[in-house]
């Protein structure tokens, strides 16, 4: 799956993300049915969300572009991974990165920074997110590999790109 080929197919029904989001995880290409969340520098409810069983969803996370503290590191990586999450989408910041990109779980950002975010459980689950030109709704897919980020309103199958 190349979300280039998917692109060359499918362009009429994808978003593409205008934000040119870093690699950190292990899996550089993961895909899945979209969960959201709404949350700037409080990581509690993303916790809870990556805790509960993945069955492969991408969570994707606005919060809000702040690069001032981390959303996610190794440990609440493992976590998703252990919970079958194919990955996160965060517009924002991730730290223990090493750590990270030694997950076989697929963690796209904004940028890295080693302070903690707080841990007041302020946020939104399960609301459209908007970022970079693309509006991602609870339902949706999303494809991710090295090019870039695409949304659907439904799976597509990509086996015939």
């Amino acid at each position: 799956m190349k979300t280039a080929d998917l692109m060359d197919v499918f362009q009429d029904e994808l978003q593409s993300c205008e934000i040119q989001f870093r690699n950190y995880g292990g899996r550089k290409a993961f895909w899945g049915r979209c969960k959201t969340l709404k949350c700037r520098n409080d990581n509690v409810l993303l916790k809870r969300m990556l805790e509960q069983k993945g069955d492969g969803s991408v969570l994707v996370v606005d919060g809000g572009g702040s690069l001032s503290s981390a959303l996610i590191g190794d440990l609440l990586g493992e976590i998703g991974r252990k919970n079958r999450w194919s990955g996160v989408v965060i517009h924002g910041a991730v730290r223990d990165t090493i750590a990270l990109g030694k997950l076989d779980f697929g963690v796209k950002a904004l940028g890295s920074n080693p302070a903690r975010s707080r841990k007041q459980g302020e946020g939104e689950p399960d609301v459209e997110v908007r970022f970079g030109g693309i509006v991602v709704a609870p339902g949706d897919w999303i494809y991710c590999d090295e090019d870039g980020v695409v949304v659907a309103r439904r799976e597509l199958p990509f086996h015939q790109a």
